[in-house]
């Protein structure tokens, strides 16, 4: 099944899991055959290795133990957490728990973040780096808790979640002050910007891998297919104002739905 026809579940707009189980190695195996994807990763992580690139004390077991897991993805043997972001194609993000058994996030590497930096969110809970997303902490703070208490190793689970964006640049990360959508509308400058999401615990149960890889769909291309057009309007129609502005969309939310029934 194709990107565009999971991506919008029926009815109106809404938080959602939407976990699917898979296979940790399908996730992260490479698929760019151009090579230039870990050639973007490598120069981000070259140029500012802290602005993508961070571990804090309490994190280095859970990335050896990453390195090692790798293993089993077909990667070959790397020497440190930002070598391994060098080589994988999605991002990576490491949760340890506290002493309270908190998860927080104690390491990763994140070259293509959308519009966030992983340098302000290290060390801090799953709760604390949802808070700017109006609304999920309320209506599925406590589903998320629970599912990745329970999460068991060997299993990854994916999920997907997708914004709009004004440009075809993987890396968003705040401080380049990427263009945003807005007026006038030109939906052929616009991408659908899709976050694929796998969730999977480590081996030793002290720690969660949170992986995340990119994928951007032209809305022209989402315009061609009527059921993902109608879904995409759908949800642009029956968004709250608020997570319209923390996309960034608010203002084109009612063109942009009109222009896809076009």
């Amino acid at each position: 099944m194709n990107t565009l026809a999971r991506l919008f579940p029926e009815g109106d707009y809404r938080f959602h899991l939407g976990l699917q189980r898979g296979e940790p190695a399908e996730f992260f195996a490479s698929r760019d055959q151009t090579g230039t994807l870990l050639a973007e990763r490598r120069r981000w992580l070259a140029e500012t290795p802290k602005r993508y690139a961070g571990i804090l004390p309490g994190g280095e077991d859970a990335a050896a133990e990453t390195l090692r897991l790798s293993a089993e993805w077909g990667v070959p043997p790397q020497s440190s957490l930002i070598a391994l972001g060098g080589v994988l194609e999605p991002d990576l993000l490491l949760m340890v728990p506290d002493a309270k058994g908190v998860m927080r996030l104690q390491a990763g590497v994140l070259c293509f973040p959308t519009s966030w930096a992983l340098e302000e969110k290290l060390g801090r809970t799953m709760e604390f780096i949802h808070g700017p997303v109006p609304g999920l902490n309320d209506a599925m703070g406590g589903q998320i808790t629970q599912f990745l208490g329970r999460l068991k190793p060997g299993a990854a689970y994916f999920r997907q979640n997708w914004g709009i964006a004004a440009t075809a640049e993987l890396n968003m990360h705040p401080v380049l002050q990427r263009p945003r959508p807005g007026r006038p509308l030109d939906p052929a400058a616009l991408w659908l910007r899709v976050e694929h999401q796998a969730l999977l615990a480590l081996p030793s149960g002290r720690g969660l891998i949170f992986g995340i890889r990119i994928e951007l769909i032209p809305l022209t291309a989402v315009r061609a297919d009527a059921s993902a057009a109608a879904g995409l309007r759908r949800a642009l129609l029956s968004m709250p104002d608020a997570m319209g502005a923390y996309k960034g969309i608010g203002e084109i939310c009612l063109p942009l739905a009109q222009w896809l029934t076009q």
